[in-house]
Order: C-alpha cells, then structure tokens, then sequence
C-alpha cells in the first residue's frame, strides 16, 4: 500500500510553519491516540502514520529532502519513523508538550481520564487516586 502524503496526514498544507505542523500533530495524535480508540487498530496506524509525519515535516533538513524526494527520500537512513511500540511515539509528544517521555506520559493519562471520566465519573476518581 502506498504511503500518504504527510501534509495530508496532518491536514496542513505545504506552506505549514513549524508551529503549526505541531500544533495539527497534536489534534491529530490526540484524536487516534490508543487509550481513545482502545481495540481500533485503524485507530493505531492512524496514530503511528502521525508521528512518522511529524518527526519528518518537524525536522526542517528531513522535510527538505521530503519535499524534494517524497517518501523516497526515506529510503537508505535518510530518516522516518520505525515506531515499533507506544513508547517510541511518546518521545514525540514529549518534545511536543516538554519534558521528555515522562512529562507526555502524564499529558497522555490526562487526556485517558478527561475521556474515562465522561463515561463514569467515579471510576476516572478511582483511577486518579490510584496513579497519584
């Protein structure tokens, strides 16, 4: 299957700055992250093709040969995301958010009780007593 174009991905067109490629990463991350979509593995690729995009477009050297070469430019070490678990997308969002991997782990079991919360208020009370 052929790979998409990653201005499309993050839904920013080519003229995009850098803030505004992070800030659409985000929404984006955000929207198919695994502990939103628990089960959807649709979902998941969606999540891990984001970060492979943003660690290219966030990159103004990868995104130069990208928006030379295309995917191409990938090939041989040039660059690309391998994401073989969760952790290795979470280093993106720790640069992102600041503070490393632990900072968007945080960041990330924010956004899982803000949702858990919605469907069942004491469990999200449950689970945050538990995790601080």
């Amino acid at each position: 299957m052929a790979k998409r174009d990653f201005y499309e991905i993050l839904e920013v067109p080519k003229t995009a700055t850098k803030e505004e490629i992070k800030k659409a990463y985000r929404k984006v991350a955000l929207k198919f992250h695994p502990d939103r979509n628990q089960g959807d593995k649709a979902a998941e690729e969606k999540f891990k093709e984001a970060a492979e995009a943003y660690e290219i477009l966030s990159d103004e050297q990868k995104r130069e040969k990208y928006d030379r070469y295309g995917h191409a430019s990938m090939n041989g070490g040039g660059g690309g995301g391998d994401y073989q678990n969760m952790e290795d997308i979470f280093r993106n969002f720790g640069d992102i958010f600041g503070g490393g991997v632990e900072a968007a782990a945080l960041i990330l079991l924010k956004v899982f009780l803000a949702g858990v919360e919605e469907d069942n208020p004491e469990h999200a009370a449950n689970a945050a007593v538990t995790c601080a």
